[in-house]
C-alpha cells in the first residue's frame, strides 16, 4: 500500500514522499483499516519539523486521526468485524492507504456522516470539549473568547460554546475567514491585526471575558490577559502563533484568573475512565448533528503536501482532509 512519510526531519515539509509499504499483520487488539479520509493537524507540521512533544522514530507518516473500514481484525478483538465503518485515533500512520489501529481507538462512524467528515471531527471537537467544559467549566451565560477561531480547533470551540450557552466572540486576522465563523453562530467576530482587547471590554461591558480559548500564543495570549474577567479561565491550547509566551504571576494573582492547559489526548491516556466519557460525550454530539466540523478542502494522498501547506501558510478555513480514492 502507499503511505506518505517522513524519512528525515525537517523544517521544510516537502521532505514527505510516497513509499510502498507492506504493513505487519494486527496484533492482539489490534486492527487493520483501509484507510477512506485522514484530516490533516497542526501537529502533523510539527511532527515532520521535530518541534511537537511526541516525537515517533523515522520513518513514519503523520496522520493523527482517520475514517475507514476495518479490513483484518488481530487475535483476541471482539468489538469490531471485517467491513466495520469506523473512524480511529491514530497519533501517526494516517497520511496513507492502510493503517494499523488499536481496537479500542476505534469506533463507528456517527450516524449520517460521510468518511471526510468523520475524519474531520474526532480531536478537534475532543480538544474543544475537554477544554470547555471539562478544564473551563463553561457556564450558559458567561462570554467565551475564542482565538483562531477560523481554524479547525478553533470552530469546533465556537460550535461547543454556543451549544453550551455561551455568548462568543470569535477572533481573526482575516475579514473573510470570519465570515465563515459569524455564519456558523458566533455572536461577535474580531479582526485581531490592530489588536482585540478594548472591543472585548466594550462588548462585555467591561468586565472581559469569562473564558479564553487560545489555541495561537505569543502576543495573542499576552493581549487576552488584558481583557479576561475576574475568575476568568485562560485555557492554553497551542502556540500556532510560534512563540511560547510568558506571564508574570502577579496578573492572575489580581485579576483573580486561572491559566489552565489543555491536552485533551493525554487526558485521556492519564485517565482513561474520563477519558473514554469525553469521547462518548461527543460522540453522542455527532451522532445527533449538533456538531458537524467545517471542511474547506480535500486532497488526493498524492498531494498530502498541499493539505498541510494550506495549513502551514494559514489558509485553511476549517479542517482540510486527505482523501485515499
Amino acid at each position: 500500500m502507499r503511505s506518505m512519510r517522513v524519512h528525515e526531519l525537517s523544517e521544510d515539509i516537502s521532505v514527505l514522499r510516497m513509499d510502498e509499504v507492506t504493513l505487519p499483520p494486527p496484533g492482539p487488539g489490534e486492527v487493520r483499516l483501509r484507510l477512506k479520509a485522514c484530516s490533516v493537524n497542526f501537529p502533523d507540521i510539527l511532527m515532520v519539523q521535530g518541534k511537537y512533544q511526541f516525537k515517533p522514530e523515522l520513518p513514519f507518516a503523520p496522520g493523527m486521526e482517520g475514517a475507514g473500514i476495518v479490513a483484518e481484525v488481530g487475535p483476541g478483538v471482539t468489538s469490531l468485524k471485517v467491513g466495520d465503518e469506523v473512524v480511529a485515533g491514530l497519533r501517526i500512520g494516517g497520511f496513507a492507504e492502510e493503517a494499523i489501529a488499536s481496537a479500542e481507538a476505534c469506533r463507528p462512524i456517527p450516524r449520517g456522516m460521510d468518511f471526510v467528515h468523520a475524519a474531520a471531527y474526532p480531536a478537534a471537537y475532543l480538544t474543544a470539549y475537554v477544554a470547555l467544559v471539562i478544564r473551563g467549566n463553561l457556564r450558559a451565560g458567561e462570554t467565551l473568547l475564542v482565538h483562531g477561531s477560523t481554524g479547525g480547533v478553533g470552530m469546533a470551540a465556537v460550535d461547543i460554546g454556543k451549544l453550551w450557552g455561551a455568548t462568543v466572540i470569535a477572533t481573526s486576522a482575516s475579514d473573510e475567514k470570519l465570515k465563515v465563523v459569524k455564519a456558523r453562530g458566533a455572536d461577535h467576530v474580531l479582526n485581531v491585526t490592530t489588536g482585540f482587547r478594548e472591543e472585548v471590554k466594550a462588548l462585555t461591558g467591561g468586565r472581559g471575558a469569562d473564558v479564553v480559548y487560545d489555541p495561537v500564543g505569543g502576543d495573542v495570549f499576552d493581549e487576552s490577559v488584558r481583557c479576561i474577567a475576574w475568575n476568568g479561565r485562560l485555557l492554553v491550547i497551542g502556540f500556532t502563533s510560534g512563540r511560547i509566551p510568558n506571564i508574570s504571576v502577579n496578573m492572575p494573582l489580581i485579576k483573580g484568573f486561572s491559566v489552565i492547559g489543555v491536552r485533551a489526548g493525554e487526558y485521556g491516556r492519564r485517565d482513561p475512565e474520563a477519558g473514554r466519557r469525553n469521547i462518548e460525550a461527543v460522540d453522542r454530539l455527532a451522532a445527533e448533528g449538533k456538531i458537524v466540523p467545517y471542511v474547506c478542502a480535500t486532497f488526493p494522498l498524492d498531494r498530502a503536501v498541499d493539505a498541510m501547506r494550506l495549513l502551514q501558510e494559514r489558509k485553511a478555513v476549517g479542517k482540510v482532509v486527505i482523501t485515499m480514492d
